[in-house]
C-alpha cells in the first residue's frame, strides 16, 4: 500500500517562507500599489502563515497555499485602506485568455506598480500571478478561489486594459522633495558617505527605532548605535538623497556598479530635528523591484 504524501515540516516551510520571499513581495507589492506597502502585507502574511501551519491540515502544495495566504492578506489590507470593499468577480465568463508571447509577457511584466493599481482586483490578482509570476492557470484558479472561466475572463479583461494603459502619454512627474526634507536627507547622507557615524549619531534621537527589513529590530541609541558600526566595517554602498514612490528616501548604489539602479534604499521619519526611525532595506533588496524611484535633483 502507497502511503499518502507527508505534508512538509516545519523546517522546510522556514527554508520555503526564506526562499520565496521575493516572489511574495513582487505579488504584494503589485496588489496593493506600493513596494514599501507590499512589504508591510509581506510581513502581516508570514506571521499569519506561520501560525496557521501548525493548526493546518496537511497542505500539500505549500507554495500554492503561501500565495493564498499573500493574496487574502493583501485583499484585506485594501479593503482597511478604503480602495476596494470586497473581491467580487464581474467578470463575463465567456471572454477567454489565450496564451500571451514572450514581448507581451514581458511588457506586462514592466508595467508600473500605479499602472497595476488602476485594473480592478480580480484582474490585477489575475495578471500578476500568471504573467508575472508565471503561475498555472490551476494554481491561479486556486489562490483566487475563482473558477476556470472566471480566471480567464478577469486575464483577458486585465491584459486588454493594461495594453490600452500602455498607448497612453506618460503620468505628470512626481514633484521633487521639499526644501525641508532635501537639508535633513542631504545633511544625514553626508555624514554617512563621510562615515562619520558619530555625528550621525548625533542626529538620532534617544528612543530611535530601526528596522533592518527582512532581518532584526533595534530600540534606542544604544542598540541602534551597534548598526552604524556594522556599516563602518563594510564598502559596498554608497547613499544617495532620492525619492522612492513620492517619498523622501536614502537610495543605496553599488560604488562598483557605475550606472546600475540602486541595490536598496532607506526611509527616515523625523521627530523635530531627530530621526525617529529607520527603515533599511538592505537585506530586503527585492523590495526595490518595480519601485519607482528618483534621485534628487535639487
Amino acid at each position: 500500500m502507497t502511503s499518502p504524501p507527508q505534508a512538509p515540516a516545519v523546517t522546510e516551510v522556514d527554508a520555503l517562507l526564506a526562499a520565496m520571499r521575493p516572489r511574495l513581495h513582487r505579488y504584494c507589492a503589485r496588489m496593493v500599489g506600493s513596494v514599501i506597502d507590499g512589504e508591510d502585507v509581506l510581513q502581516d502574511a508570514l506571521i499569519k502563515a506561520v501560525e496557521a501551519f501548525a493548526s493546518a491540515a496537511p497542505i500539500q502544495n505549500v507554495e500554492a497555499w503561501l500565495f493564498r495566504v499573500a493574496h487574502n492578506t493583501a485583499l484585506d489590507f485594501l479593503r482597511r485602506r478604503n480602495r476596494q470593499d470586497a473581491l467580487h468577480s464581474s467578470e463575463e465568463v465567456d471572454m477567454m485568455a489565450g496564451e500571451l508571447d514572450d514581448v507581451s509577457r514581458r511588457e506586462i511584466a514592466a508595467a508600473s506598480l500605479r499602472t497595476f493599481m488602476r485594473l480592478p482586483v480580480a484582474q490585477r490578482s489575475s495578471v500578476i500571478l500568471m504573467d508575472v509570476l508565471g503561475c498555472s492557470l490551476q494554481e491561479v484558479c486556486g489562490i483566487m478561489d475563482f473558477s476556470l472561466p472566471a480566471v480567464k475572463a478577469a486575464l483577458h479583461r486585465g491584459r486588454t486594459q493594461l495594453r490600452e494603459f500602455a498607448r497612453e502619454p506618460d503620468d505628470a512627474p512626481r514633484p521633487g522633495l521639499s526644501p525641508a526634507d532635501r537639508n535633513r536627507l542631504n545633511a544625514y547622507v553626508g555624514r554617512f558617505n563621510a562615515r562619520d557615524f558619530d555625528a550621525i549619531r548625533a542626529m538620532i534621537a534617544d528612543d530611535v527605532r530601526l528596522e533592518l527589513v527582512n532581518r532584526t529590530r533595534l530600540n534606542g541609541k544604544a542598540e541602534v548605535s551597534r548598526y552604524f558600526g556594522n556599516y563602518s566595517k563594510i564598502h559596498d554602498w554608497h547613499l544617495v538623497t532620492g525619492q522612492v514612490e513620492g517619498r523622501p528616501a536614502i537610495l543605496v548604489f553599488d560604488p562598483d556598479a557605475k550606472g546600475a539602479p540602486p541595490r536598496s534604499f532607506m526611509l527616515l521619519d523625523w521627530s523635530a530635528d531627530k530621526v525617529a526611525t529607520i527603515r533599511d532595506f538592505r537585506h530586503a533588496a527585492y523590495a526595490i523591484d518595480g519601485a519607482e524611484w528618483a534621485v534628487d535633483g535639487g
